[in-house]
């Protein structure tokens, strides 16, 4: 007997096999249900939960040329838990939203990812969704969301008014470009200079472009939870679309600017990259992605040999590159030999 909804191009025995999946890899027997659950954790005075839900952009594009789907997951939940960060909470759990032509083996390559992604961010996986959509999407193609929930305490959401001038910016390094820009990044690369993601640059050979493209973002959980632990952060800037010049000024009060000085850290080969094969000035570099550094934090300065010890102690992962000031014109002064 033909199933009428099969006829019409939708395998209705596909979203079993991904529950059955995602419960075999996260031994979570609520996966299934109609609904999340989870329980708030114990200790709390007045909890506050902080949510965020977001995408990956075009990135996604290069994960089907390049047919590799195992990392774009752990972007996925790293745009979410990193702006929970950004608020002073912890991220608690996860759910992920994906929509595709054809359900096939991709789409658990990309539950790896998410699965991977929320290993590294210590949240549960409580739910998702996995639509079979023809007619919308072509069979390889295919889009994810994900939501993300976090807790703190009311009275530790982090504030502008807490900032002060003479504060220290602390920047922690990008493991790339993450996932923002990638609408340019693939103009300059695949539409301008006619490359694929197999090339291999001449400048950079250790990588083809594509493997390089697709470097997963960094998820800040494990070195941000401990210093809010502590009350050591006084402010976050998650360095998402818009770079430095759109995100460092969210985390300031109206009356105080950020100096940075850019010749601090070192910049990663994407970054030298982009800007030769696209020719871009310097400015715009740093109003269109986060140039080494995924997140800034604002410290008290009495406590900035106390936070980056914290976070430099198994590797360098972060450096001090600028305070706080008065403002008197702009909220954003980059400084350096390279500008």
């Amino acid at each position: 007997m033909s199933n009428p909804y099969q006829d019409a191009g939708v395998n209705v025995e596909s979203g079993y096999k991904i529950s059955k999946f995602v419960k075999q890899n996260t031994h979570n027997s609520n996966i299934g249900n109609f609904g999340g659950v989870y329980e708030i954790p114990e200790g709390y005075k007045h909890p506050v939960l902080v949510s965020s839900d977001d995408g990956v952009g075009t990135k996604l594009l290069l994960t089907t040329e390049a047919k590799k789907w195992d990392t774009i997951g752990i972007d996925c939940v790293a745009m979410c838990v990193n702006d929970i960060l950004a608020q002073g909470a912890t991220p608690q759990y996860f759910l992920d939203y994906i929509s595709t032509g054809k359900v096939d083996d991709k789409i658990e390559e990309i539950l790896k990812g998410v699965i991977a992604g929320c290993n590294q961010a210590n949240v549960n996986l409580i739910g998702g969704e996995t639509a079979e959509m023809p007619g919308v999407y072509e069979a390889k193609d295919y889009d994810i969301a994900g939501f993300s929930v976090g807790i703190c305490e009311k009275d530790d959401l982090l504030k502008k008014e807490n900032i002060q001038a003479g504060n220290v910016l602390i920047g922690l390094k990008s493991s790339g470009i993450h996932s923002n820009g990638y609408s340019l990044v693939r103009k300059i690369f695949f539409q301008e200079h006619k490359l694929t993601v197999d090339s291999v640059l001449p400048e950079y050979t250790e990588q083809t472009l594509g493997a390089l493209l697709l470097t997963p973002t960094k998820i800040y959980v494990q070195d941000i939870v401990p210093l809010l632990d502590e009350r050591l952060i006084k402010g976050i800037s998650h360095i998402t679309g818009g770079g430095f010049y759109e995100n460092i000024p969210r985390m300031l009060p109206d009356n105080l600017a950020a100096k940075i000085n850019v010749d601090i850290w070192p910049k990663l080969p994407i970054f030298g990259l982009l800007q030769k094969y696209g020719q871009l000035e310097t400015a715009d570099m740093y109003h269109i992605f986060n140039m080494g550094i995924g997140m800034v934090i604002t410290v008290d300065a009495s406590k900035e040999l106390e936070v980056l010890e914290l976070l430099n102690e198994k590797e360098t992962v972060a450096y001090t590159i600028g305070e706080v000031v008065p403002k008197s014109k702009e909220s954003l002064i980059l400084k350096g030999d390279q500008l």
